[in-house]
C-alpha cells in the first residue's frame, strides 16, 4: 500500500449510477484521497438525474461540501443512449432515496475541472467512471491543465468481450469520439476496463452485513452491491464493485497486474464501433511491414487484479 502521508487530490467524473455510486463512497470515505470535485455526464442516465443522484450519495456518505457540477447531456456526436436497464429508472436502483440536501455548484463541468485542476497544490490524478465527453471537451478546450494532471485512471475498455456490445465496453461505446481523445492527453493513463472490472466481487456475507448497518452510507453501500449482485445460480450471491475498482486502483496500484500496450478505439460505423484495439502482439506485423506503422497512444491496460485485496480495501473504507 502507498506510504505517503499526504491524500492524493483526485476529481471524479462520472454518470452516476450504482457503481459509480459505490465509487464516490470509497473516495469520500477513504482518509488516502482528496475528492477535490465530482463531475456529471450523461451516461447511466440523464445528466440532471447524475447529478441529482451524485448530490444524495454524497448526503448519505456524510462527505464535506465538495462541488459538484454538472456537464454534457449528450455524446460529441451520438444521441445519449442510457443503462436504466440495468441501473433503474433514476439510475439509482430505484430505491426511493431522499431529494439532495445539498445543491450543484454554479458552474459547468469544465471549468470546475479546469479550476480545480490548475489550484491542486498537487497533480491530480482523474478518474472517469463514465463516458468521457466532458473529459474531451476539457483536453480541447482548455489543453494547459495536463501539466497538473499526474494520471487518468478511467473506468472503460476491454481486451476481450463487451457488454455494449460483442466487442465495447459501454462507456466507450457511449462516446468513442470522446474516448479517442482521452487516450491522447499526453498524460499516464491507466484503463481499468471490464476485463478486471467484472471480476471483483463482494461476497455475499459481507453485502448483507452492510445492509444491515445503521449508519447510512454503510447501508447504501450494501443496498447498491445487492443491486450488482452477478449473474449466478449461488444461493448467497455477492456484488461487483464495477466502477469503484478504478478508485481502489488509484489507492492501491500494486493490486493490479497492467501491461503498457497500444490502444486506439475503432470509431468506423458498424459491429465493431467503439471497442478498445488493444495491441498484444510480441513483434510487429504483416499490416506494419506492407503500410508501416501508426502512432497509437500507450496505456497501462489492466489485464489482472487481487481481488480480495480490492474487497478488503473497499470494505475497510466505507464501514469506517
Amino acid at each position: 500500500m502507498p506510504t505517503d502521508p499526504q491524500p492524493i487530490p483526485v476529481i471524479i467524473d462520472c454518470d452516476t449510477g450504482i457503481d459509480d455510486a459505490l465509487a464516490l463512497l470509497l473516495a469520500v470515505r477513504h482518509p488516502g484521497l482528496d475528492l477535490r470535485a465530482v463531475t456529471c455526464v450523461a451516461g447511466n442516465t440523464d445528466v440532471d438525474g447524475v447529478v441529482r443522484n451524485t448530490l444524495t450519495v454524497l448526503d448519505q456518505a456524510g462527505a464535506p461540501d465538495i462541488p459538484v457540477a454538472r456537464g454534457a447531456e449528450r455524446p460529441l456526436i451520438e444521441a445519449v443512449r442510457t443503462a436504466r436497464h440495468v441501473h433503474g429508472h433514476d439510475g439509482m436502483g430505484d430505491f426511493g432515496l431522499p431529494a439532495p440536501a445539498r445543491a450543484a455548484a454554479g458552474t459547468d463541468a469544465v471549468t470546475l475541472l479546469r479550476r480545480e485542476i490548475l489550484a491542486s497544490p498537487r497533480p491530480v490524478t482523474l478518474i472517469p467512471t463514465a463516458p468521457a465527453t466532458n473529459i474531451a471537451l476539457l483536453l480541447r478546450t482548455h489543453p494547459e491543465v495536463t501539466r497538473n494532471i499526474e494520471r487518468i485512471v478511467f473506468m472503460g475498455g476491454a481486451v476481450a468481450t463487451g457488454n455494449a456490445t460483442p466487442v465495447a465496453e459501454f462507456n466507450v461505446w457511449h462516446d468513442p469520439e470522446a474516448a479517442a481523445v482521452l487516450l491522447t492527453a499526453g498524460v499516464p493513463i491507466t484503463m481499468y476496463g471490464l476485463d478486471v472490472f467484472e471480476r471483483v466481487v463482494v461476497p455475499g456475507p459481507d453485502v448483507r452485513r452492510l445492509c444491515a448497518s445503521a449508519e447510512p452510507g454503510t447501508r447504501l453501500a450494501g443496498k447498491l452491491l445487492a443491486h450488482r449482485g452477478p449473474a449466478t445460480d449461488e444461493s448467497d450471491p455477492g456484488g461487483g464493485l464495477g466502477d469503484a475498482g478504478a478508485v481502489c486502483a488509484v489507492l492501491d496500484p500494486a493490486g493490479l497486474t497492467t501491461h503498457r500496450l497500444p490502444v486506439e478505439i475503432s470509431l468506423a460505423p458498424g459491429p465493431a464501433r467503439g471497442q478498445t484495439l488493444v495491441d498484444r502482439r510480441a513483434r510487429p506485423g504483416e499490416s506494419e511491414i506492407h503500410e508501416g506503422t501508426r502512432e497509437q497512444p500507450l496505456v497501462d491496460v489492466a489485464l489482472e487484479v487481487d481481488v480480495e485485496r480490492y474487497v478488503k480495501l473497499y470494505l475497510g473504507a466505507v464501514e469506517r
